[in-house]
């Protein structure tokens, strides 16, 4: 249990450092916040389009977003290198909001799911170090992905609780998806809400790179989510002019007409098979593994896994990698959509295994848009 109490110590005294003297047990959300604009200050979080490299880390991250036709651009992103004064962790998240609220929605969310997930693996992280119950030893994979799904789960159901009381965003017809990844050593922890995906690009024995999904795109139509909805009394039906897209209705109104099963907000049709509890998983890195792909619809309605991942390991700049991805997603747009306004198009390429900038860039840039 070395490996895991030192790893607890480190967190918590990185919190005690940041709570003060008179601070009590309830102020683990305070003190996550105060990482994160520490975090800020010192340039490890992107919100914006650019990359992100910090010296000493296996990471590389390149962000991208582009507005479509439909308005204001509702999509936003993050990454949070050494997340929670952790050298080996990273938090990175994409947030596809939907609805005349929208981008305040995924906006919102993005502000709040760091911290309060960095909160929660910290005070689940300390309950499990006292119950003796729990042997970190005897399978430590698995007892750390139980604790990030705890956190997540804990987390996400927070989150919507706080969008819904948080009245100057009004959420009751508009809402966000959400697709984050934690990156700890070796690991990777991936949760899911509605229809944006993670895909990861990996290498067979041949040398041919292949994609593996590692999210569920959660639509209406899938079995499980139809059975739920349809037994909280929603109803699941495309359109007579949409053929082949399924979106979510209340009992009696054609509204609200939603193309995904989950979502943070949309208060709406809450009480009628919409939630938003996110799919957990884990994956082992290995030297196998090259990069992932996080990135909302806009990219996925166009583009396949095995186009994306082409695209992202045939850009000879990383740091222009997600830009190339969300252009030739553009452009397929006009190919392919003739017609339709094009929508928000996002993506976040997380390297796995850094190489060396050049040597006229710094240890650590962003570049805003």
């Amino acid at each position: 249990m070395r490996h895991f109490s030192s790893m607890f110590n480190g967190l918590a005294s990185s919190f005690s450092i940041r709570r003060g003297k008179n601070s009590g047990n309830g102020d683990g959300r305070e003190a996550a916040e105060a990482m994160a604009k520490d975090a800020k200050k010192n340039d490890l979080i992107l919100r914006s389009s650019g990359f992100v490299n910090v010296d000493g880390s296996n990471n590389f991250a390149s962000v991208f977003s582009n507005r479509g036709r439909k308005g204001v651009n509702q999509d936003c992103a993050i990454v949070w290198e050494e997340f929670g004064c952790q050298a080996d962790m990273l938090f990175c998240g994409i947030f596809d909001g939907h609805g005349s609220w929208g981008h305040f929605v995924s906006k919102k969310v993005r502000e709040s799911m760091p911290s309060s997930l960095l909160c929660n693996w910290q005070e689940t992280l300390a309950q499990a170090s006292l119950d003796p119950d729990i042997d970190m030893e005897s399978d430590k994979k698995h007892q750390r992905f139980l604790i990030w799904k705890h956190s997540y789960l804990k987390t996400c159901a927070a989150i919507d609780q706080e969008l819904e009381q948080y009245r100057k965003i009004d959420s009751f017809h508009s809402g966000t998806t959400a697709v984050t990844i934690v990156r700890q050593g070796d690991l990777i922890y991936v949760a899911n809400i509605g229809d944006s995906r993670a895909v990861l690009a990996t290498t067979l024995d041949d040398g041919n790179l292949v994609p593996v999904q590692l999210t569920v795109d959660f639509k209406p139509n899938l079995p499980e989510e139809a059975e739920r909805i349809i037994q909280c009394k929603g109803r699941v039906f495309c359109l007579d002019d949409e053929p082949g897209v399924h979106r979510v209705w209340l009992p009696d109104e054609e509204s609200p007409g939603l193309a995904m099963s989950r979502a943070f907000g949309d208060y709406c049709i809450k009480d009628y098979g919409l939630i938003s509890v996110p799919e957990v998983t884990q994956r082992h890195i290995t030297s196998r593994d090259q990069f992932v792909v996080l990135a909302t619809d806009g990219v996925w309605d166009v583009i396949s896994n095995q186009e994306a991942i082409q695209i992202v390991s045939s850009t000879p700049d990383k740091a222009k990698a997600a830009k190339t991805l969300v252009e030739c997603a553009a452009h397929a747009w006009k190919k392919k959509r003739k017609g339709i306004a094009m929508d928000d198009i996002s993506a976040i390429c997380l390297f796995f295994h850094s190489s060396p900038l050049s040597q006229d860039e710094v240890n650590l840039v962003t570049t805003s848009k």
